[in-house]
């Protein structure tokens, strides 16, 4: 039997509705996300889960202890410092158009490649991998043939999938999208071979996702003119 991680972004909160860089800056899930993580945990509740775990940001903790609450005081959070979100350096708290009009040529290369480019004083893609990879392939490990929930962020779940599966990661941000509260399922039969199940699912607090193009992905899904 296949190892399953059931792999979580965390809610909503006050700065995602404002399109803001907050990797490294800590905030708590807005009322919005709140609610978005009890329907995840209605959901979820009849999931036989050996252990969860969550990056230490606030907002993945409590979007990790919501989800604990219906499996008991036998499955307690852990928290693993490596989960935590890519650190946007001095972009943190400015929205998208700030940085591209106070730091346009960094932000150009950065969305060029932001596998190996990172803003000054934060974080590439692939120093998230080398911090967050091995954790996950340790708890897939720990927990062979059990189920484990993970609570993690945007970028930070894009790139582990992109690398678990192969792909290549410099067109994570192009190609991949994590909504609030987004469940994936990964089911592992040896910590490098792992199958997508589910990916950014929505359904236990939204329908179909629009056709819209979004302007919270890169430059790669804004509107032809």
């Amino acid at each position: 039997m296949p190892t399953r991680l059931f792999l979580v972004r965390h809610g909503a909160t006050e700065l995602t509705a404002e399109d803001r860089f907050s990797g490294a800056t800590d905030v708590p899930l807005s009322e919005e996300g709140r609610k978005q993580v009890e329907n995840l945990a209605s959901r979820l509740a009849d999931e036989p889960l050996d252990a969860i775990y969550a990056s230490p940001m606030g907002r993945t903790v409590e979007t990790a202890r919501i989800l604990a609450r219906p499996h008991g005081a036998e499955v307690r959070v852990e928290i693993e410092s490596a989960l935590r979100e890519i650190d946007y350096g001095h972009w943190e708290g400015k929205t998208r158009a700030e940085v591209e009009a106070q730091y346009g040529d960094e932000y150009d290369n950065w969305q060029e490649d932001p596998l190996t480019i990172a803003p000054r004083d934060g974080e590439s893609g692939v120093q998230v991998l080398a911090r967050a990879l091995p954790v996950v392939r340790r708890i897939v490990e720990q927990h062979d043939q059990g189920s484990v929930l993970v609570v993690c962020h945007k970028g930070t779940n894009r790139l582990l999938i992109s690398s678990l599966l192969g792909f290549d990661a410099r067109g994570y941000r192009d190609r991949l999208d994590q909504s609030p509260a987004a469940l994936n399922i990964l089911d592992f039969v040896s910590p490098v071979r792992a199958r997508l199940r589910l990916f950014n699912d929505v359904s236990h607090y939204e329908g179909v996702p629009d056709r819209t193009f979004s302007q919270r992905l890169s430059r790669w899904w804004s509107p032809r003119s």
